[in-house]
């Protein structure tokens, strides 16, 4: 080989190697397009406890939010209790199913929901904590510095599934900002100092289940909701200084077959940049709700749950939006106004693309990869969508032992990975049949959405935060 080739040869090498290392921030809740999806061959399949683990680092107390990552700086958040908090435990129906066991008993009302709300409610007047930021070296999982940003007790109570700090925080590469609702936002810059605070009001949330609607960014603005039973809203800050830009009520007002449903919700708002305009999608009891970067509402679509807690995204051109559980996925197109309504009709209406009736889940996002929507429910069943036209392409249930599901599944080198409760990780080909690849273990109790960086997935269990990268060994 003459020298010309082997310098030829050693450039694309050199280029090869770089790109597939080249960072790639993660600076939200489901990465920054909202659909977890990443393209590296280098990223790892196969992990386990003593298998592809680059390094791990213990996390204190609890929390549900996601680590974000900019740069070679990882951002998460925990809640440390003072003495013992009520644990959580797998699966959702654990509460429903205490109810009727009361029932039976003969218990009124009133006895019963003292003796849940005893057992699976934690309220602010049982614990005194303290809220964490924490930024760890993406390369060695080094703790760079840590800050509290709040303590005394909760803004609220919670239901002991849900964690104080569920909410993740964002960051625009310059600053990350911390959103709690009922507590405030929380603005740092990248060596641990306080940019700004923002004081928030505190609203009750639907029995004290806690909160967990996470915060995005939109240019020089950051977007919450805050759906509660009494003073529902969207609002949009100022980055610079945490001043307020403007505000938009939106209390739900629904009714179910047992009376005024819950105004609750923890849906993360999603900003929608497609071929019309730009709008910030939500979803409230009973209702998707879009509105105008400045907070005009422009659509509204009834008919979905009235617990909402999954998030929108596009693909396709189309807004792939969950109704909930019980109801349906919708695929929604660019330029709707007014009101929409699901039912037998729906697709009459002229931006509604596709509905796939009873496939809404309750916790997980769904997932968009290679054609295909991938529902995950609460129950570990998965459905797989064609995107075009919302037909299901399959139905299965996953693995042998009912994994329970909360984390929203990610996507990569044509295969979907899905993370229970039980902290297993369920490895499937992304296909036309349902192909289960493998199975990852970390024997920990796993809630929140990892984050992927070039070739690191970083994965969060209750206990440790761990970076997940093929071994160099070999």
């Amino acid at each position: 080989m003459n020298d010309f080739r082997k310098t030829f040869f050693w450039l694309a090498s050199l280029l090869l190697v770089t790109h597939s290392h080249a960072q790639v921030d993660w600076p939200q809740f489901r990465g920054a397009e909202a659909n977890p999806v990443a393209e590296n061959s280098l990223l790892p399949d196969q992990w386990g406890l003593k298998q592809n683990i680059e390094w791990k680092a213990p996390l204190p107390g609890r929390g549900w939010s996601s680590p974000v990552v900019s740069g070679d700086s990882i951002f998460v958040t925990t809640v440390v209790t003072d003495g013992e908090s009520k644990p959580p435990q797998a699966g959702t129906e654990y509460s429903n199913e205490y109810v009727a066991e009361l029932s039976k008993q003969g218990l009124s009302g009133e006895e019963i929901m003292k003796r849940v709300q005893a057992r699976d409610i934690e309220l602010p007047s049982e614990v005194n904590v303290h809220y964490w930021l924490y930024c760890l070296d993406l390369h060695s999982g080094e703790t760079r510095w840590q800050k509290e940003f709040h303590s005394g007790p909760p803004a609220s109570g919670r239901h002991r599934k849900n964690s104080y700090v569920s909410e993740t925080p964002v960051t625009d590469g310059k600053n990350v900002y911390v959103y709690v609702a009922n507590l405030g936002i929380f603005a740092y810059d990248f060596t641990g100092q306080v940019v700004w605070t923002r004081e928030l009001e505190s609203y009750p949330i639907y029995l004290d289940f806690g909160t967990g609607s996470s915060p995005v960014l939109h240019d020089e603005h950051i977007i919450i909701v805050h759906d509660n039973e009494e003073s529902a809203f969207i609002a949009a800050f100022n980055t610079s200084d945490g001043s307020q830009v403007w505000r938009t009520d939106r209390t739900a007002n629904v009714k179910s077959e047992r009376g005024p449903a819950p105004k609750s919700a923890w849906v993360t708002p999603y900003i929608w940049k497609n071929s019309v305009r730009t709008e910030i999608v939500t979803a409230q009891p009973g209702a998707a709700v879009s509105y105008s970067i400045d907070g005009e509402e422009l659509w509204r679509l009834s008919g979905i749950s009235i617990a909402p807690a999954a998030s929108s995204f596009a693909y396709q051109g189309n807004l792939i939006l969950n109704g909930g559980k019980g109801s349906s996925m919708v695929a929604i197109k660019p330029g709707a106004t007014g009101e929409m309504k699901l039912g037998r009709d729906a697709t009459d209406q002229e931006f509604i693309a596709w509905v796939a009736p009873r496939t809404g889940t309750y916790i997980p996002t769904p997932l968009a990869y290679k054609e295909g929507i991938y529902v995950l429910d609460d129950k570990g069943i998965i459905t797989k969508l064609d995107a075009a036209t919302g037909k299901q392409v399959f139905k299965k249930r996953i693995g042998t032992n009912s994994p329970t599901m909360t984390a929203s599944p990610w996507a990569y080198n044509g295969k979907v990975f899905c993370l229970s409760e039980q902290g297993d990780t369920f490895v499937l080909e992304a296909g036309a049949e349902y192909k289960l690849l493998g199975t990852n273990s970390l024997d920990d109790f796993s809630m929140a959405t990892p984050a992927i960086s070039g070739d690191r997935l970083i994965l969060r269990t209750e206990k440790q935060l761990y970076c997940i990268r093929n071994s160099r060994e070999s």
